[in-house]
């Protein structure tokens, strides 16, 4: 059995052990909540990279395949050169959105990552 004394005696001892802890416990909080914030971004950066993978190539066959058909549709030289033409308007606009839609992302990524630094989850 311990005497009332020795319990308060125990107590002061623990308690600047507590206090000192407070810190560390808050320091592996926001290192865990970094870490698990950093997987979810770049989870979410693989499923994007991914889903723009598929649509590119999605795209792109398409675009082929456009092509082929307009080529095996021109009679003359002067039908395959416009059909050239068109397929590459076609191919500039499809890369110009490409390139829109990726820096769009950049930013966000950029946003998220900046945010994850910040201490706050990332969106």
């Amino acid at each position: 059995m311990s005497t009332p004394e020795h319990s308060e005696a125990d107590s002061a001892v623990t308690e600047p052990v507590v206090q000192s802890e407070t810190p560390m416990v808050r320091a592996n909080q926001r290192a865990v909540g970094f870490v698990l914030g950093a997987r979810k971004l770049m989870f979410d950066e693989l499923q994007f990279a991914s889903n723009e993978l598929m649509e590119r190539t999605q795209t792109e066959v398409h675009l082929l395949s456009e092509l082929v058909s307009s080529m095996a549709a021109a009679h003359s030289v002067r039908d395959i050169r416009l059909m050239y033409e068109e397929c590459s308007k076609h191919q500039i606009e499809f890369f110009r959105r490409d390139c829109d839609r990726l820096f769009k992302h950049a930013e966000r990524t950029i946003e998220a990552t900046s945010n994850l630094f910040k201490g706050q989850p990332a969106a």
